[in-house]
């Protein structure tokens, strides 16, 4: 998508044909960096400081590293441990290990001598890949709010509720929840975005950012204001993304994600899910139980990270010395709250039965 008017990916290879390259999102939405990855380590590095983050972005990363790990030593064993390094980074978003065990098991078959080159074409491809499962996704999406807009009196706005980053800085491009708003900024539909701060880390700072760079309506609004809007009729629909689903439609998104749902069921809104297909986890059922919940250092609960008066970016302490911190990263919304899963390929209910209609030809992950 664009930032300053320029088109921009969030992942891609430098002009010397290896380096890889990504926007430090730390550092989003004051300040546009862009860091170099030279090595598998400082992708895996990449991935678990969340200087990336976004369950497709995460996966695409970890395919470009794998590709870095190749440049250092294509061997077998080393092969195994850029594996292994890798899928340790984060344990919730399933695309990390869809995408490692795509290349691992590719990168496998091949003699060594020609594992780098392999590895580069197969993080191009995931990338690509990605670019356009967002892009269908927010076309099936748009279809919603057209009709939620038809269905309002003439020049009304359709108002959206989000929570997390969405967009195109969580995936390579386009976006998963927010793909469907720029799809209808662009048909020229009114739309305005209620967008979560996202405590603890405030990535609803970047859903901001991205939608102020495309001229999208929004609003910032406290994490705990969604149900109050809900209520008084200020919301018509939810739209979220997810970084693993279970084969029963069960979705795990930021945390906060579930009380968002619980809210839009009491108040008969809908509540959609927008996710490509890699983040179905097809051997999970029971996402409460089966899912893990990666749980981040407490300094991200206790301090804020911002810009003071004087221009200067920096943390800023909130809590009593010494408190304890719990800082839960995700939780898990059950199906029977989701109204609909919009994928790459249509809208489908969050059943198990309706994810096998819709994916009856999808591969199951080879497992390493």
């Amino acid at each position: 998508m664009k930032i300053n008017g320029k088109h921009q990916r969030t992942v891609w290879v430098a002009k010397d044909g290896w380096t890889v390259e990504i926007l430090d999102q730390t550092k989003l939405p004051f300040e546009i960096e862009v860091i170099q990855l030279n090595s598998m380590k400082l992708a895996a590095t990449a991935i678990r400081e969340m200087w990336v983050r976004g369950a497709p972005l995460i996966g695409a990363v970890a395919a470009y590293g794998m590709a870095l790990g190749m440049t250092e030593d294509a061997g077998d064993e080393h092969l195994q441990t850029c594996y292994d390094v890798l899928i340790e980074t984060r344990p919730t978003a399933i695309n990390l290990k869809w995408a490692l065990d795509r290349t691992y098991a590719q990168l496998k078959k091949i003699p060594s001598e020609l594992r780098k080159d392999a590895a580069y074409r197969l993080a191009a491809e995931i990338a690509d890949e990605d670019v356009k499962l967002c892009e269908s996704i927010g076309d099936h999406g748009l279809e919603i709010i057209k009709q939620i807009a038809a269905n309002k009196p003439a020049g009304s706005t359709v108002n959206v509720l989000t929570h997390c980053n969405a967009g195109w800085l969580a995936t390579v491009d386009w976006g998963t929840a927010i793909s469907p708003i720029y799809k209808a900024h662009e048909a020229g539909i009114k739309v305005h975005v209620w967008v979560d701060e996202t405590r603890p880390r405030n990535q609803g700072l970047l859903t901001a950012f991205e939608l102020g760079s495309h001229g999208v309506p929004h609003t910032l609004i406290a994490d705990n204001a969604g149900g109050h809007l809900m209520q008084h009729g200020e919301v018509d629909l939810c739209i979220v993304g997810t970084d693993r689903t279970t084969a029963k439609g069960d979705v795990c998104n930021k945390i906060g994600t579930y009380l968002k749902a619980l809210a839009a069921y009491d108040n008969n809104i809908p509540f959609y899910v927008a996710l490509p297909s890699p983040t179905i986890d097809w051997t999970v059922y029971d996402g409460v139980k089966e899912i893990p919940i990666e749980q981040r250092t407490g300094d991200e609960q206790s301090h804020v990270y911002g810009i003071d008066p004087t221009g200067k970016r920096s943390w800023v302490n909130t809590a009593p010395a010494g408190t304890e911190c719990g800082n839960y990263a995700f939780d898990v919304t059950p199906a029977k709250y989701v109204t609909g899963l919009i994928t790459e390929r249509g809208v489908c209910a969050a059943t198990e039965e309706a994810l096998e209609d819709m994916f009856a030809d999808l591969k199951r992950p080879e497992l390493v």
